[in-house]
């Protein structure tokens, strides 16, 4: 029997890479988390693509593609994410990747570029993706999608603690506006905005500990 192919979206810091990655360990599924593709992006973007003014320039990026080579490798069952053979895993989650990756991730030139490698990837099934764009654009036929949200205070508290712990310097109060700011850019964006599917399930996490909501999103999964 085919393993199924779940979808999960929703707002940044409800902790979806991380639930999603302990759902895949339960499940026996491998687990992709799409934004930190789109991190990788424009990480090398900021390392190769701006302009005169230190602004990221798009048509540089564009015509960077074939220079971006984005690879998971497993390490001790983790996945880790390579650009061009350097493992970029922690460089992906400072602050100014944060600050630049909706700008970078509303880009159709470059949803373009990541959307048949994530699409190939999901193929066979026995996969958990997740992102903000999953269950409406990119694996549409999910076998199970599920939409995260949590209040801004729990997610700004979540992201502090979690930079904190990486060794990131942060401010609560910035982290908390470029949250903000992430989420409009994500909601209002043109292409693949961030937005509930219909046929979605959404799980609010805002009172509910990592467990309560892994066996919120397990209870609706049926056993294969």
């Amino acid at each position: 029997m085919k393993k199924p192919v779940i979808a999960i979206d929703g707002y940044s810091s409800t902790g979806k890479s991380s639930i999603s990655k302990i759902i895949a360990e339960k499940l026996g599924l491998i687990h992709l988390d799409t934004g930190a593709l789109y991190r990788g992006v424009t990480w090398f973007a900021l390392q190769n693509c701006l302009n005169e003014e230190g602004s990221i320039d798009t048509h540089k990026l564009f015509s960077s593609f074939d220079q971006i080579d984005l690879e998971f490798k497993n390490d001790n069952g983790e996945l880790v994410l390579f650009l061009n053979h350097i493992d970029i895993s922690k460089a992906i989650r400072t602050n100014e990747v944060s600050e630049n990756v909706s700008f970078v991730a509303k880009q159709k030139e470059v949803r373009d570029f990541l959307l048949q490698s994530q699409r190939s990837l999901a193929e066979k099934g026995g996969i958990i993706m997740d992102g903000r764009d999953i269950g409406t654009v990119v694996l549409p036929h999910a076998d199970y999608k599920f939409f995260m949200t949590a209040s801004i205070e729990e997610r700004t508290k979540r992201r502090y603690e979690e930079l904190i712990s990486l060794g990131i310097d942060a401010d609560e109060q910035q982290v908390k506006e470029n949250l903000l700011i992430r989420d409009k850019i994500d909601s209002e964006r043109e292409i693949a905005p961030l937005k509930q599917a219909d046929d979605a399930i959404v799980i609010d996490n805002t009172n509910l500990s990592k467990e309560g909501t892994i066996e919120s999103i397990l209870s609706h999964i049926k056993k294969f």
